[in-house]
Formats: C-alpha cells, sequence, structure tokens
C-alpha cells in the first residue's frame, strides 16, 4: 500500500490538498483495456501502447541514455508536466500511481521546474507511451476516456522508465505459446521477441506489462497460453508486481 506521506506529498505537487484513494475498478485487463481504447489512434504504435520515436531506433539502448539520471541522493528523479484538462478524481489517480513508485522505489516523479527532458502527460487520442528517456518533451497519453485507472498509468509510467511488455522478453517461448492462428497477420509483430535485458530476474505471468490472454485476437481466442499450465492467470488489472518492483529496482540501482 502507498504510503501516506508520498501520497500528501504527491498531492501538492499535482496541485490539490489531498490525495484520495480512488482507484477505479477495471472491468477488464490492463492491456485489454488499453489496446480497446487505443483502437483508431492517429499514432503508429509499437505492440499497442508504444511510441516509436523518429530520432532513434525504439528497441535498442546502447547505453545508459535511455534512463533517467540519479541524483546525488540516490534518488532517480522523472520530471513531469501534467496537462491541465485532467480533473480533480484523474489527478488522484494518476497521484497515486506514482506513489506507488515512490513508496517502493527510487523513482520519485517530480513537477517539471526548467529540466530538458521530461515526461509530457497529455490526454490524446489513448494510452501510450515511449520506451525509456528519449529525451525532451516526450508524450505520455492518458486520455481521460479509458486510460485513467491506477494499473493503466502505472503501466504507461514504467514503459517511460525503460520497460517493455513481458511477453516479448527474449525467453519468454519457455513459458508462453504464441497461438499465431488467431492473431491478425498485420498486428503479428507485435508479438515478436526482443533482445531484453532479463536483469536475471523470472519470467513474471502477474507483471502489469503482461498481455492478456487475447490481446490482438483476430477470433476471440486465446493469443497467449502459459505453459506448461495453460490456466495461470495473465493481464492482471491492479498493481506493480513484486517481480515489476524488483527490476525497477535493479534497473535503477535502487
Amino acid at each position: 500500500m502507498e504510503s501516506r506521506a508520498s501520497l500528501s506529498i504527491l498531492a501538492l505537487l499535482l496541485g490539490f490538498s489531498q490525495a484520495l484513494d480512488l482507484n477505479q475498478p477495471q472491468p477488464v485487463d490492463i492491456t485489454s483495456k488499453i489496446l480497446t481504447t487505443n483502437n483508431g489512434s492517429s499514432e503508429l504504435l509499437l505492440e499497442g501502447d508504444i511510441l516509436l520515436p523518429r530520432s532513434r531506433n525504439a528497441l535498442v539502448c546502447t547505453d545508459n541514455s535511455c534512463f533517467w539520471k540519479k541524483s546525488s541522493n540516490g534518488l532517480v528523479e522523472v520530471p513531469f508536466k501534467l496537462s491541465s484538462v485532467y480533473s480533480f478524481s484523474d489527478r488522484t489517480v494518476i497521484a497515486n500511481a506514482m506513489a506507488t513508485f515512490h513508496s517502493k522505489t527510487c523513482i520519485r516523479f517530480v513537477p517539471r521546474t526548467d529540466q530538458t527532458d521530461y515526461l509530457s502527460i497529455e490526454s490524446k487520442d489513448g494510452c501510450y507511451s515511449f520506451v525509456g528517456r528519449t529525451g525532451g518533451a516526450q508524450v505520455v497519453s492518458l486520455s481521460t476516456v479509458g486510460c485513467i485507472y491506477h494499473g493503466i498509468v502505472e503501466h504507461e509510467l514504467n514503459h517511460a522508465l525503460g520497460f517493455y511488455h513481458e511477453h516479448t522478453r527474449s525467453d519468454r517461448d519457455r513459458y508462453v505459446a504464441i497461438n499465431w492462428a488467431n492473431i491478425d497477420p498485420e498486428m503479428q509483430s507485435n508479438f515478436n521477441l526482443k533482445n531484453t535485458n532479463n536483469l536475471k530476474t523470472p519470467y513474471d505471468y502477474s507483471s502489469v506489462m503482461h498481455y492478456g490472454k487475447t490481446a490482438f485476437s483476430i477470433n476471440g481466442l486465446d493469443t497467449i497460453t502459459p505453459i506448461p499450465d495453460p490456466s495461470v492467470k495473465i493481464g492482471q488489472r491492479d498493481d506493480l508486481s513484486a517481480t515489476d518492483i524488483l527490476r525497477i529496482k535493479t534497473l535503477y540501482n535502487c
């Protein structure tokens, strides 16, 4: 649970006096909700919610320039600017999601002053983000229609910290089977393996970054089947998993 201290701090940062517990219930898993919301987006999105930068390859980071820098105090500050279109309750959900990172990792989302690199959190046509730090003002889209949920905000912020979807990690074929016949041929690239740094952590079916079983299904049947036990649940809707938190702490040496 988020610490009250973190919530109070973020409440002040986001422009209201007290953060409330308004984690809205989600009728479907996180990624299914994101994919539905993003259907018809004008952006070219990889894997449904990853923006492709025009200046460099989004899939490769050859040095630490893709990650947010640690301050001398040991904290990793991620400046952000929040659009004025968000309501009180929207800001509360975003504050609570940010507070989870604050209370469990060394990540600190801080309002932008004059920093060159920062997250511009806007209500555009879906829920999506770049992966890692791209430089300058980088958009994290959290549409007021369909994206303001605790888990979705965490999911997109985790992309901005440098994390990909769990189902594309380099060793996924040992843990899930991809049912290519059930995937729209035009969408099959969303299941391509990545050359990922798995940070010596186990595959995490419960990750907030894991697709649901029917993601990009062309016929309603499962596109992802856990192995060897197909009954394992994937595509949760609630919060960062313990392994999600471990990876953030490992990547940023918290």
